[in-house]
């Protein structure tokens, strides 16, 4: 294998790579850790690596902006997988926000954002 093969096949996996690395990232996080904000962060990244696969997925290669060509041999990128990931994001950015007003409420309400902490709490509740 040459090193311009090499090079070019990297460079087609890169995107996926990366995905992978953050979406793995963002599920450690979400699993391991018991401070909520926290979990809210792993979530994000998590959402944003399928956000990233999905473009990375929809890249054609050659693909022109899909503004219209006298060529009839023109290949045209689609935009429709930018667009919902536009909506994802915006989706995501409500969802971040309604969490994090959750846990202001969760924290308001135990004096702790800790979920295990919570988890005790309402146990020694419910023992009483």
């Amino acid at each position: 294998m040459t090193t311009h093969t090499l090079i070019n096949t990297i460079s087609h996996v890169y995107p996926y790579i990366i995905t992978i690395i953050i979406f793995l990232i963002g599920f450690y996080i979400t699993i391991t850790e018991h401070n909520l904000i926290k979990k809210i962060i792993g979530f994000n990244l998590i959402q944003s690596a399928l956000i990233i696969f999905y473009i990375a997925l929809s890249k054609i290669a050659g693909g022109k902006p899909p503004i219209y060509n006298a060529d009839p041999n023109t290949i045209y990128s689609n935009p429709l997988p930018h667009v919902l990931m536009l909506t994802a994001i915006v989706v995501g950015i409500a969802t971040t926000s309604l969490a994090c007003a959750l846990v202001v409420k969760i924290y308001n309400q135990y004096n702790t954002i800790n979920d295990k902490e919570i988890e005790t709490i309402e146990n020694n509740k419910n023992n009483l």
